[in-house]
């Protein structure tokens, strides 16, 4: 009898597991749809959520919120990072547990994730804004400036991005409105403004030197 209910108690174990895989990958697949990631994204964060699974992670944290630390990391390792309020914005979890969780994952699996750099979300912004290549490169030159000039530090990437977009498509007479890249950044309009006059200082103190 002793052996029947421990064997009983290991199908249990792995049906359990098994169902919350499946679960949390169903979330993964909605999330990324949602947000445009590519195949590769969603592979990485099945990786890693399948890690998290194994070593334990989950007691005391929801499915969803570990799922979405998942995506939200895979999407930074692999370069085509999204804002920590475009992924609460498709997601089920508030975004301070999407943050918590991601924080705990990250430090508990040892994932090397670089900051995220400004620039890497200059093609998905100027895409979404039918901006040209010249613009697509006009903003990546003035966050260029702006890291020399060392205005990007403590500065969130994805405000700076934007900025940098909406200040390159008037620079190459490609106008779009602050409010255009506000939606399409999921920014307020107030940062693109206060990092947008920045970076033109940035440039033009390098224009007078």
């Amino acid at each position: 009898m002793q052996r029947l209910r421990t064997w009983n108690e290991r199908f249990r174990t792995r049906d359990s597991k098994e169902r919350n895989l499946k679960q949390a990958l169903g979330e993964i697949d909605r999330m990324a749809s949602a947000l445009g990631l590519p195949d590769n994204v969603r592979e990485t964060a099945s990786v890693i959520y399948r890690r998290a699974l194994d070593e334990d992670l989950l007691p005391g944290r929801s499915i969803e919120g570990v799922s979405t630390a998942s995506l939200y990391a895979a999407a930074r390792q692999a370069g085509t990072p999204r804002s920590l309020d475009e992924i609460a914005g498709v997601s089920r979890v508030e975004k301070d547990e999407i943050a918590r969780t991601y924080r705990y994952v990250v430090r508990e699996l040892k994932l090397e994730i670089q900051p995220a750099d400004p620039e890497s979300y200059v093609p998905r912004f100027a895409s979404d804004l039918g901006l040209s290549d010249e613009a697509e490169r006009r903003a990546r030159s003035l966050l260029d400036t702006a890291k020399e000039q060392g205005i990007h530090s403590g500065k969130s990437p994805v405000g700076l991005a934007a900025a940098a977009v909406y200040a390159a498509s008037l620079l190459v007479n490609e106008k779009v409105t602050q409010s255009e890249v506000s939606e399409v950044a999921n920014i307020s309009e107030v940062t693109i403004r206060n990092r947008y006059h920045e970076l033109l200082e940035a440039e033009d103190s390098v224009a007078l030197n």
